[in-house]
């Protein structure tokens, strides 16, 4: 099965339309206060695709996106109240995204994000590799381009907004030169359980 045919996947929680709007009029204006010129401006994000990934899965063979989807959706429960915290450059040295820090006071995203890797764990076929980093729940607004720096490090305070997350989703993404593309494969709903 050398050739299998493969998809790059992820998991992640949706934020609602207006969180995400919020954001995105955000980002416009703190990246056109920091950046000068236009080969240097990042590319901003549309409010369509921002997320807070919790498990990056790699490219995966095809026949494993059903039982995946099954695992995400089956992982569906309480994360609690979310709010928007500091504006983020990532990684901190050298920057290749400015993201925005998601505060899960309670934990429950946190719970919920071990609770999808232990799922896809015993799912996946060959095993997932884990991630070294610490779990830093964030949404990217912006991604720098190559020799992209910006002029200074200090961005206005983000919008002061507290949301249930809307769903828990297993997306493909793809990837193109004008920036990576995700489609939905499962998604289950969050906000009524969220809200409980």
């Amino acid at each position: 099965m050398k050739n299998e045919a493969t998809a790059r996947l992820f998991v992640a929680v949706d934020l609602p339309a207006i969180v995400r709007e919020r954001l995105a009029g955000w980002a416009r204006t703190a990246v056109a206060g920091v950046f000068s010129g236009r080969s240097t401006t990042p590319r901003l994000l549309g409010a369509e695709s921002m997320h807070v990934t919790l498990c990056f899965l790699g490219n995966r063979p095809l026949r494993e996106i059903e039982p995946l989807g099954e695992a995400v959706s089956a992982c569906a429960r309480a994360v609690g109240k979310l709010s928007l915290g500091a504006p983020l450059w990532l990684p901190p040295r050298r920057p290749r995204v400015l993201a925005v820090e998601i505060r899960d006071e309670t934990g429950g995203l946190r719970v919920l994000k071990d609770d999808v890797v232990g799922a896809l764990a015993g799912v996946c076929e060959a095993e997932l590799t884990p991630e070294h980093r610490r779990f830093r729940p964030h949404v990217t607004v912006a991604r720098l381009r190559e020799r992209s720096r910006p002029r200074e490090r200090e961005l206005a305070p983000t919008p002061a907004l507290s949301f249930a997350p809307e769903s828990l989703a297993l997306y493909r993404s793809f990837l193109a030169s004008e920036g990576a593309t995700y489609e939905a494969l499962a998604s289950v709903g969050l906000g009524e359980l969220s809200a409980g």
